[in-house]
């Protein structure tokens, strides 16, 4: 058929009247509402691999109308960076554990007083009812806004590459690595120690160069992180119960609608709930993998650790930081702290 310049005229006017969609590609639908989320621990970590449910979830619910990308392990900075950008706006959402939220909101930490809660459920139990509001209060005052239900780390064991922790008197001049924390130190200096403030993506490298010659954190951090490639001895001391707080950056959190904000928020509530549940799991099954890698357990007596903490006037410090109201409700599910 011939091809004349008047045809092809008419021709390309006729597409030109069509639609866009009918002549481009069909591409995904912008998200209105583009977030990055961040933390400190690797891919394979529960807290990771939790929250990507609770985003693939959030997208679906939401027609992909939000968008939250995923930077674990550190790959947007330390704990303190992270702490800042959120605060900053440049982070919209984080977990982080509340001792390194207490930095910034004091009462924060009062979940990590050592040997406070005798289980994880009586944890959870705190930290989802009046304790754990009284902590969101605080935290709203920042700019920040809290999920309502707090993730599971776990409780804390000493690994050391030169002896294993057979009491509090082994940790005398013990030189351990703590996250930059004010309690974390406050506990360890109680102890006799010689804490040093190192965000998590470093640690490795610090037992590695012997910079320290310990640390502290729950078996599946101890896993995920393959410390036992660089530490000995595994001390399962239980000396504190941690978690994670869910923040987001109150501005951006609110720039959605209600509805929005709603789904956003319960699911990654659920996903903690789940979450908790695989942690405590993992914490309570790792023991003997760990071993298989080289690890040496050992379970000492937590009196003399406790004892300790007592005579050197930690609770009573951390009773006047915290004040009086918090300790009240701490005390209501630990029994009384001296």
């Amino acid at each position: 058929m011939r091809v004349t310049r008047r045809t092809m005229l008419k021709s390309a006017a006729a597409v030109a009247a069509l639609p866009a969609t009918s002549i481009l590609p069909r591409r995904a639908r912008a998200a209105e509402f583009s977030f990055k989320y961040g933390n400190q621990v690797q891919p394979n970590h529960p807290v990771t691999v939790g929250f990507q449910k609770a985003v693939d979830r959030i997208k679906e619910e939401t027609g992909g109308r939000v968008e939250i990308n995923m930077f674990p392990n550190n790959a947007l900075g330390g704990d303190t960076d992270m702490l800042s950008q959120i605060r900053s706006g440049a982070l919209e959402l984080y977990t982080t554990s509340p001792l390194i939220l207490a930095s910034l909101v004091n009462v924060a930490a009062i979940n990590g007083l050592g040997f406070a809660f005798k289980d994880s459920d009586t944890a959870w139990r705190a930290m989802d009812g009046d304790l754990g509001e009284l902590v969101r209060k605080e935290i709203r005052l920042h700019g920040l806004t809290p999920m309502e239900k707090i993730w599971d780390s776990g409780y804390r064991q000493v690994t050391s590459s030169i002896k294993p922790i057979q009491s509090a008197d082994d940790l005398a001049g013990f030189k351990i690595r703590v996250p930059i924390s004010p309690l974390w130190t406050s506990l360890f200096k109680a102890f006799g120690a010689a804490p040093t403030g190192i965000n998590f993506g470093e640690v490795y490298s610090a037992l590695q160069t012997k910079i320290v010659d310990g640390q502290e954190t729950p078996l599946v951090s101890i896993d995920s992180a393959k410390l036992y490639e660089v530490q000995k001895y595994c001390s399962v001391t239980n000396h504190m119960w941690d978690g994670y707080w869910c923040l987001a950056n109150t501005r951006a959190f609110e720039s959605m609608p209600r509805d929005l904000q709603e789904i956003v928020a319960r699911n990654i509530n659920l996903a903690a709930l789940d979450q908790r549940k695989e942690n405590l799991r993992l914490n309570q099954s790792l023991q003997g993998e760990l071993e298989k890698k080289g690890l040496v357990f050992n379970a000492p007596d937590p009196s003399s650790f406790r004892a300790t903490l007592s005579k050197a006037g930690f609770y009573s410090e951390w009773r006047a930081k915290v004040g009086p109201e918090a300790w009240k409700l701490l005390e209501k599910y630990s029994g009384e702290l001296a």
